[in-house]
Protein backbone atom coordinates (compact mmCIF):
# COMPACT_ATOMS: atom_id res chain seq x y z
CA UNK A 1 0.00 0.00 0.00
CA UNK A 2 1.45 3.49 -1.04
CA UNK A 3 2.20 5.80 2.40
CA UNK A 4 1.69 9.60 1.56
CA UNK A 5 3.14 12.49 3.51
CA UNK A 6 1.47 14.76 4.87
CA UNK A 7 2.52 18.19 3.43
CA UNK A 8 2.51 21.26 6.26
CA UNK A 9 2.46 25.08 4.60
CA UNK A 10 2.96 26.59 8.14
CA UNK A 11 0.81 30.14 8.91
CA UNK A 12 0.78 30.88 5.08
CA UNK A 13 1.50 28.68 2.11
CA UNK A 14 4.09 30.89 0.11
CA UNK A 15 4.61 28.56 -2.47
CA UNK A 16 0.68 28.50 -3.46
CA UNK A 17 0.25 32.30 -2.64
CA UNK A 18 3.13 33.13 -5.10
CA UNK A 19 1.97 30.76 -7.80
CA UNK A 20 -1.65 32.23 -7.95
CA UNK A 21 -0.50 35.78 -7.58
CA UNK A 22 2.25 35.07 -10.59
CA UNK A 23 -0.85 33.43 -12.40
CA UNK A 24 -2.97 36.57 -12.39
CA UNK A 25 -0.15 38.95 -13.66
CA UNK A 26 0.28 36.32 -16.59
CA UNK A 27 -2.99 36.62 -17.66
CA UNK A 28 -3.45 40.51 -17.78
CA UNK A 29 0.35 40.38 -19.21
CA UNK A 30 -0.69 37.83 -21.95
CA UNK A 31 -2.74 40.50 -23.28
CA UNK A 32 -0.49 43.78 -22.71
CA UNK A 33 -2.03 45.93 -25.55
CA UNK A 34 -5.45 45.50 -23.98
CA UNK A 35 -4.68 45.76 -20.28
CA UNK A 36 -1.95 48.15 -20.16
CA UNK A 37 -1.23 49.90 -23.28
CA UNK A 38 -4.99 50.62 -24.28
CA UNK A 39 -5.45 52.79 -20.99
CA UNK A 40 -2.65 54.62 -21.32
CA UNK A 41 -4.42 55.75 -24.58
CA UNK A 42 -7.69 56.51 -23.52
CA UNK A 43 -6.19 58.24 -20.61
CA UNK A 44 -4.13 60.49 -22.87
CA UNK A 45 -6.89 60.99 -25.15
CA UNK A 46 -8.95 62.46 -21.89
CA UNK A 47 -5.98 64.62 -20.67
CA UNK A 48 -5.82 65.74 -24.36
CA UNK A 49 -9.76 66.07 -24.51
CA UNK A 50 -9.83 68.08 -20.77
CA UNK A 51 -6.46 70.66 -21.46
CA UNK A 52 -6.44 71.37 -25.01
CA UNK A 53 -10.36 71.12 -26.42
CA UNK A 54 -11.86 72.90 -23.07
CA UNK A 55 -9.27 75.64 -22.78
CA UNK A 56 -7.20 73.82 -20.45
CA UNK A 57 -3.75 75.77 -21.68
CA UNK A 58 -3.30 79.20 -19.78
CA UNK A 59 -5.77 78.49 -17.42
CA UNK A 60 -4.66 77.46 -12.94
CA UNK A 61 -5.76 76.03 -10.53
CA UNK A 62 -4.72 75.92 -7.12
CA UNK A 63 -1.55 78.24 -8.65
CA UNK A 64 -0.58 75.53 -10.91
CA UNK A 65 -1.35 75.24 -14.31
CA UNK A 66 -4.49 73.24 -14.97
CA UNK A 67 -2.80 70.86 -17.17
CA UNK A 68 -0.12 70.25 -14.43
CA UNK A 69 -3.30 69.70 -12.03
CA UNK A 70 -5.50 67.12 -13.68
CA UNK A 71 -2.50 65.31 -14.94
CA UNK A 72 -1.64 63.03 -11.49
CA UNK A 73 -5.81 62.73 -11.10
CA UNK A 74 -5.96 61.12 -14.20
CA UNK A 75 -2.72 58.75 -13.67
CA UNK A 76 -4.13 57.50 -10.66
CA UNK A 77 -8.24 56.99 -11.71
CA UNK A 78 -6.83 54.96 -14.83
CA UNK A 79 -4.53 52.91 -12.10
CA UNK A 80 -7.38 52.21 -10.22
CA UNK A 81 -9.89 51.65 -12.73
CA UNK A 82 -7.77 49.15 -13.94
CA UNK A 83 -6.88 47.59 -10.42
CA UNK A 84 -10.81 46.93 -10.65
CA UNK A 85 -11.53 45.97 -13.50
CA UNK A 86 -8.54 43.02 -12.67
CA UNK A 87 -10.21 41.64 -9.45
CA UNK A 88 -13.65 41.68 -10.99
CA UNK A 89 -12.93 40.41 -14.28
CA UNK A 90 -11.33 37.57 -13.02
CA UNK A 91 -13.88 36.35 -10.65
CA UNK A 92 -16.88 36.59 -13.53
CA UNK A 93 -14.80 34.68 -15.57
CA UNK A 94 -14.32 32.05 -13.48
CA UNK A 95 -17.47 32.24 -12.25
CA UNK A 96 -19.16 32.06 -15.45
CA UNK A 97 -17.06 29.69 -17.16
CA UNK A 98 -17.18 27.20 -13.69
CA UNK A 99 -13.85 27.62 -13.74
CA UNK A 100 -13.99 28.45 -10.43
CA UNK A 101 -13.27 25.43 -8.67
CA UNK A 102 -9.38 25.72 -9.99
CA UNK A 103 -9.49 28.33 -7.27
CA UNK A 104 -10.99 26.91 -4.50
CA UNK A 105 -9.75 23.31 -4.70
CA UNK A 106 -6.26 23.87 -3.61
CA UNK A 107 -4.42 24.46 -0.20
CA UNK A 108 -5.11 28.22 -0.63
CA UNK A 109 -6.82 29.75 2.55
CA UNK A 110 -9.07 32.85 2.15
CA UNK A 111 -6.23 35.37 2.98
CA UNK A 112 -4.10 33.68 0.69
CA UNK A 113 -6.62 34.28 -2.19
CA UNK A 114 -7.45 37.72 -1.42
CA UNK A 115 -3.57 38.05 -1.62
CA UNK A 116 -3.32 36.71 -4.81
CA UNK A 117 -6.16 39.00 -6.07
CA UNK A 118 -5.66 41.93 -4.24
CA UNK A 119 -1.94 41.81 -4.92
CA UNK A 120 -2.16 41.00 -9.03
CA UNK A 121 -4.64 44.03 -9.20
CA UNK A 122 -2.10 46.11 -7.25
CA UNK A 123 0.57 45.03 -9.89
CA UNK A 124 -1.08 45.90 -12.87
CA UNK A 125 -2.21 49.74 -11.45
CA UNK A 126 1.10 50.06 -10.69
CA UNK A 127 2.84 49.39 -13.83
CA UNK A 128 -0.45 51.42 -15.67
CA UNK A 129 0.52 54.57 -13.73
CA UNK A 130 4.62 54.18 -14.49
CA UNK A 131 3.76 53.94 -18.41
CA UNK A 132 0.77 56.57 -18.10
CA UNK A 133 3.50 58.79 -16.39
CA UNK A 134 6.26 58.82 -18.98
CA UNK A 135 3.14 59.06 -21.94
CA UNK A 136 2.38 62.65 -19.73
CA UNK A 137 5.75 63.73 -20.11
CA UNK A 138 5.40 64.08 -24.10
CA UNK A 139 2.51 66.96 -23.34
CA UNK A 140 3.54 68.25 -20.08
CA UNK A 141 6.51 68.99 -17.74
CA UNK A 142 5.15 66.26 -15.38
CA UNK A 143 7.46 66.35 -12.18
CA UNK A 144 7.20 64.80 -9.11
CA UNK A 145 7.00 66.63 -5.64
CA UNK A 146 7.27 63.29 -3.11
CA UNK A 147 7.85 59.63 -4.99
CA UNK A 148 7.18 58.37 -1.29
CA UNK A 149 3.60 59.69 -1.24
CA UNK A 150 2.75 59.11 -5.22
CA UNK A 151 3.57 55.02 -4.01
CA UNK A 152 1.83 55.34 -0.80
CA UNK A 153 -1.62 57.04 -2.28
CA UNK A 154 -0.85 54.48 -5.64
CA UNK A 155 -0.85 51.37 -3.48
CA UNK A 156 -3.84 52.53 -0.85
CA UNK A 157 -5.86 53.50 -4.18
CA UNK A 158 -4.99 50.77 -6.25
CA UNK A 159 -5.33 47.92 -3.37
CA UNK A 160 -8.70 49.83 -2.51
CA UNK A 161 -9.89 49.44 -6.29
CA UNK A 162 -9.22 45.95 -6.69
CA UNK A 163 -10.43 44.84 -3.44
CA UNK A 164 -13.53 46.73 -4.04
CA UNK A 165 -13.63 44.59 -7.70
CA UNK A 166 -13.16 41.63 -5.90
CA UNK A 167 -15.98 41.91 -3.28
CA UNK A 168 -18.23 43.18 -7.03
CA UNK A 169 -16.97 39.99 -8.94
CA UNK A 170 -17.77 37.39 -5.75
CA UNK A 171 -21.16 39.22 -5.51
CA UNK A 172 -21.82 39.42 -9.25
CA UNK A 173 -23.89 35.55 -11.24
CA UNK A 174 -22.92 36.95 -14.65
CA UNK A 175 -21.33 39.89 -16.57
CA UNK A 176 -24.17 42.44 -16.25
CA UNK A 177 -24.25 42.89 -12.27
CA UNK A 178 -20.60 43.81 -12.46
CA UNK A 179 -21.53 46.41 -15.08
CA UNK A 180 -24.03 47.22 -12.98
CA UNK A 181 -21.38 48.52 -10.04
CA UNK A 182 -19.17 50.13 -12.79
CA UNK A 183 -22.00 52.03 -13.76
CA UNK A 184 -23.79 53.22 -10.14
CA UNK A 185 -20.53 53.10 -8.04
CA UNK A 186 -17.39 53.58 -9.31
CA UNK A 187 -18.28 56.06 -11.90
CA UNK A 188 -20.42 58.48 -9.72
CA UNK A 189 -17.66 58.30 -7.15
CA UNK A 190 -15.21 59.11 -9.73
CA UNK A 191 -16.94 62.45 -10.94
CA UNK A 192 -17.12 63.87 -7.70
CA UNK A 193 -14.13 62.85 -6.94
CA UNK A 194 -11.86 66.15 -8.09
CA UNK A 195 -10.20 64.79 -10.98
CA UNK A 196 -11.03 67.59 -13.40
CA UNK A 197 -11.53 70.46 -10.88
CA UNK A 198 -10.77 71.88 -7.51
CA UNK A 199 -13.40 71.17 -4.47
CA UNK A 200 -13.61 74.68 -4.04
CA UNK A 201 -15.76 74.79 -7.11
CA UNK A 202 -18.61 72.39 -5.99
CA UNK A 203 -21.83 73.95 -4.02
CA UNK A 204 -21.55 73.38 -0.14
CA UNK A 205 -23.28 70.36 -0.33
CA UNK A 206 -21.43 68.18 -2.67
CA UNK A 207 -18.62 69.73 -1.29
CA UNK A 208 -18.90 68.36 2.24
CA UNK A 209 -19.98 65.04 0.49
CA UNK A 210 -17.09 64.83 -1.40
CA UNK A 211 -14.61 65.11 1.53
CA UNK A 212 -16.31 61.74 2.41
CA UNK A 213 -15.88 59.71 -1.07
CA UNK A 214 -12.65 57.64 -0.73
CA UNK A 215 -11.53 58.37 -4.21
CA UNK A 216 -11.31 62.38 -3.23
CA UNK A 217 -8.67 60.89 -0.93
CA UNK A 218 -7.06 59.29 -3.19
CA UNK A 219 -6.55 61.49 -6.06
CA UNK A 220 -5.75 64.21 -3.42
CA UNK A 221 -3.13 62.26 -2.14
CA UNK A 222 -1.58 61.40 -5.39
CA UNK A 223 -1.84 65.00 -6.69
CA UNK A 224 0.09 66.06 -3.32
CA UNK A 225 3.04 63.60 -3.98
CA UNK A 226 3.07 64.88 -7.77
CA UNK A 227 2.07 68.66 -6.83
CA UNK A 228 2.65 69.08 -3.52
CA UNK A 229 -0.52 70.88 -3.44
CA UNK A 230 -3.42 69.50 -0.90
CA UNK A 231 -6.98 70.38 -0.81
CA UNK A 232 -7.55 69.16 2.84
CA UNK A 233 -5.22 67.90 5.40
CA UNK A 234 -2.88 64.72 3.52
CA UNK A 235 -2.98 63.17 6.77
CA UNK A 236 -6.47 62.47 7.12
CA UNK A 237 -6.28 61.14 3.79
CA UNK A 238 -3.90 58.62 4.39
CA UNK A 239 -5.97 57.04 7.84
CA UNK A 240 -9.40 57.29 5.74
CA UNK A 241 -7.17 55.35 3.02
CA UNK A 242 -6.35 52.84 5.63
CA UNK A 243 -9.51 52.56 6.98
CA UNK A 244 -11.76 51.91 3.95
CA UNK A 245 -8.85 49.61 2.86
CA UNK A 246 -9.43 47.56 6.06
CA UNK A 247 -13.31 47.60 5.80
CA UNK A 248 -13.50 46.29 2.00
CA UNK A 249 -10.95 43.66 2.98
CA UNK A 250 -12.28 42.61 5.72
CA UNK A 251 -15.71 42.13 3.67
CA UNK A 252 -13.79 40.32 0.92
CA UNK A 253 -12.26 38.27 3.45
CA UNK A 254 -15.76 37.36 5.03
CA UNK A 255 -17.06 36.43 1.51
CA UNK A 256 -14.20 34.20 0.27
CA UNK A 257 -14.29 32.38 4.29
CA UNK A 258 -17.76 31.75 4.16
CA UNK A 259 -18.22 30.99 0.27
CA UNK A 260 -20.35 33.59 -0.54
CA UNK A 261 -21.72 32.77 -4.03
CA UNK A 262 -18.64 31.19 -4.89
CA UNK A 263 -20.06 27.02 -3.15
CA UNK A 264 -23.11 27.38 -3.90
Amino acid sequence: MASYELREFGAINMTGLLTFLRKEVQRFLAVYMQTLIAPVITMALYYLVFALAMGGMGREVEGISYMNFIAPGLIIMTMAQNAFANTSSSMVIAKVQGNIVDILMPPLSATEIFLGYAGGSVIRGLLIGSLSFIALLTFTDTSVDNVFMLLIFGFLGTLMLGTMGLIGGIWSDKFDHIAAVTNFVITPLAFLSGTFYALDSLPGVWRTLALYNPFFHMINGFRFGATGITETNINISILFLIFVNMVLSGVALRMLKTGYKLKS
